[in-house]
């Protein structure tokens, strides 16, 4: 087995590189990607820098780690933007400048009102009489913050 991966050579990494892109292109949601990259990274190292096997293996490891991270990284601040941005299936977005009749007195600070069926944690800044129309102006987490309408 040593004797194997003391022959390894470049043109292994690159084919070895190739092979794992190639499977990325069967639609492994970019697992692949970043190992066949890092992959070709050594290989192309490895043309000009003389690197023992265990070392070509532990670049493999680090380059796959490193490209794998930082591609989390940009991913992850795109999808909390985009999520951010989305209305679609956020319920409690979507309830931003609804109307409402009180049903039961609400006191300032956090209450509990029923809306559409569901009760939900209210936040306002003065008291509110029952049956005073309301109006919510805005969500923080899952409490909705409101205030009466005129």
């Amino acid at each position: 087995m040593l004797e194997f991966l003391d022959s390894i050579n470049h043109w292994h990494w690159l084919a070895f590189g190739l092979a794992l892109l190639a499977m990325e292109l069967l639609g492994t949601a970019g697992y692949f990607l970043w190992l066949g990259i890092s992959a070709l990274i050594v290989g192309v190292i490895f043309t000009s820098l003389p690197m023992s096997w265990q070392l070509q293996w532990v670049s493999f490891g680090v380059f796959s780690l490193i490209t794998t991270w930082l591609w989390w990284r940009r991913q992850l601040k795109a999808d909390t933007k985009d999520d951010q941005s989305r209305d679609l299936n956020q319920k409690q977005k979507q309830l931003v400048g609804q109307t409402l009749v009180l049903e039961e007195d609400i006191v300032a600070g956090k209450n509990r009102i029923e809306l559409n069926g569901t009760s939900w944690m209210a936040r306002s800044e003065s008291n509110i009489m029952k049956g005073s129309r309301i109006t919510i102006v805005d969500v923080e987490g899952i409490t909705l913050k409101i205030k009466a309408t005129e």
